[in-house]
């Protein structure tokens, strides 16, 4: 079970919350997804890609693809605003 959030979300991205829920829907950990993103060529940490969900870190141009194709989806539907974001 994971800890209860302590502060709200942030809002330093748009794509944190999509991040979160292909992940959560893929049944990945955290530290999956980041071993993950690390084998195709993004240096970021489990507690970097933490903050990234909770929107309080910034998404880099060149982390958008990557991100889009570790989680099986495009950077366009990853930047595409909903009603949930």
């Amino acid at each position: 079970m994971s800890k209860p959030r302590r502060t709200p979300l942030g809002s330093r991205n748009i794509v944190g919350a999509k991040i979160t829920r292909l992940r959560l829907e893929k049944k990945l950990k955290q530290k999956q997804l980041a071993a993950r993103l690390q084998s195709m060529g993004m240096d970021i940490s489990e507690s970097s890609l933490s903050r990234l969900e909770c929107q309080e870190r910034l998404v880099q141009d060149f982390e958008l693809p990557i991100l889009a194709r570790a989680l099986g989806t495009t950077a366009s539907e990853l930047l595409q605003e909903t009603e949930e974001t």
